[in-house]
C-alpha cells in the first residue's frame, strides 16, 4: 500500500512568486514525494480578491493543515500596513526562523555548513512606530525574557537534534545594555541547561567580520529578529548568493517554508526568475515531512545542474527560463 500524500498549503506569493512556485512544484513532484497541494492567497493578490493581505479563509486553511510552502509576499508601495510576511508569522505564531547555509559550487567557501536561528516575533520588527513631530519618528524595539528564552532553547535543541556542537549568541549588548542584555541573560540561562553544547557570545558587527574572514568557526548562530535578517543574508552571500538561501519559519505545530528573494518587478511574467529561491526551502519542507530520500534526490540534482552550467537562469549566468531550469533539475533525478 502506498503512503498517504502529505497535505501542504501552497502560497504562490506576489511578483515572480507564482512562476517560481510552479517551477518548485514541478521539481517536488518529480522527486517522488507525494504532496497534496491546496492553494491559499496572501499578500497583494489577496488584496485584489479579499481586500486584505491576510484573508481569514486563507489563515484558517494554513492553521488546519499546519504546513505551507510560501512565495514572497509584497505590500503596496508606500503603505503604512505592516509587512505581510511579518503579519503572517505573527498570526500563525511562528517564533523561530531557521536559515541553513550550504555552499553553491562557485562559493568562495566550499563545504560551508552552518545555521542561523532568528527570533521572528519582536525586536525592531514589532512594527511599533509613530511620528513624534514632523520630521521625527520613534520606533520601539520590544524584547521580552519569554521570547528570548524560547528562541535560545530552540537554538540549543536544534543543535542537539542535528548533531551540532556550538551555539553562538549574536548581540549588541555593549550598546543596547537593557534590551540585548536581557537577550543574553535569557540565552545564558538556557545554555547552562545544555552544557553538552558549547556556547559563546559575539557582538553582531564583530560576528559579521568574522563570518567573512572564517565562517567555518561557526555552527549555530542565534539572534534577535533584526540581526537575524541581516546576518542570514550575509551568510547566503558567503555561500554563493541568494540562490543558496532557504528559510523555515516554525511555531508550535506550525511550519511555513519561505522563499528568500527580493521583489524583482523587472522579471514578472518573463519566466526568468531563479527557481532555487524557493526550491531550497521546499527541500527543508521535505525533510520536515520525513521525505528524506526525495530531499536528497533534489539536492543532488540541483548540484548536477549547477555544475553542468548548461541550464541556468540569468542571475546564475545562463539564459534558461525558470521552467527550463526546473525541468533540467527534474530530469537530473531520473
Amino acid at each position: 500500500m502506498s503512503a498517504a500524500a502529505h497535505r501542504v498549503v501552497l502560497i504562490p506569493g506576489d511578483s515572480v512568486g507564482p512562476e517560481i512556485a510552479d517551477a518548485t512544484v514541478l521539481v517536488v513532484e518529480a522527486s517522488g514525494a507525494r504532496i497534496e497541494w491546496q492553494e491559499a492567497l496572501f499578500g497583494m493578490r489577496a488584496m485584489v480578491s479579499y481586500g486584505t493581505p491576510l484573508p481569514q479563509e486563507s489563515l484558517e486553511t494554513v492553521r488546519r493543515i499546519g504546513i505551507a510552502l510560501k512565495g514572497r509576499l509584497l505590500s503596496a508601495p508606500g503603505s503604512a500596513v505592516l509587512n505581510p510576511n511579518v503579519m503572517l508569522r505573527r498570526a500563525l505564531g511562528l517564533f523561530a526562523q531557521i536559515r541553513p547555509v550550504r555552499s553553491l559550487p562557485w562559493s568562495r567557501y566550499p563545504d560551508l555548513d552552518l545555521v542561523v536561528v532568528r527570533e521572528t516575533t519582536e525586536g525592531e520588527y514589532a512594527g511599533l512606530e509613530h511620528r513624534v513631530v514632523p520630521g521625527v519618528v520613534e520606533s520601539i524595539k520590544v524584547v521580552t525574557q519569554a521570547a528570548c528564552a524560547r528562541i535560545g532553547a530552540f537554538a540549543f535543541e536544534h543543535a542537539r537534534a542535528s548533531g551540532r556542537k556550538k551555539v553562538t549568541a549574536v548581540h549588541k549588548a555593549n550598546i543596547m545594555k537593557l534590551s540585548d542584555g536581557l537577550f543574553l541573560e535569557a540565552v545564558r540561562e538556557v545554555a547552562r541547561a545544555h552544557s553538552d553544547v558549547a556556547y559563546e557570545e559575539m557582538i553582531v558587527d564583530n560576528a559579521a567580520m568574522r563570518l567573512v574572514l572564517d565562517p567555518y568557526r561557526f555552527d549555530v548562530l542565534v539572534m534577535e529578529n533584526f540581526y537575524g535578517d541581516l546576518i542570514a543574508d550575509l551568510c547566503a552571500g558567503l555561500a554563493g548568493g541568494i540562490a543558496a538561501a532557504r528559510a523555515a519559519s516554525l511555531g508550535d505545530g506550525m511550519a511555513v517554508f519561505e522563499a528568500v528573494h527580493g521583489e524583482a518587478p523587472e522579471l514578472v511574467g518573463k519566466n526568468r526568475a531563479d527557481p532555487l529561491t524557493l526550491l531550497g526551502s521546499a527541500v527543508l519542507m521535505l525533510q520536515h515531512l520525513g521525505e528524506h530520500d526525495a530531499a536528497v534526490r533534489i539536492e543532488r540534482a540541483v548540484d548536477r545542474v549547477l555544475r553542468d552550467g548548461k541550464t541556468l537562469t540569468h542571475d546564475l549566468g545562463g539564459t534558461a527560463r525558470t521552467v527550463e531550469m526546473a525541468q533540467a533539475i527534474a530530469a537530473a533525478m531520473r
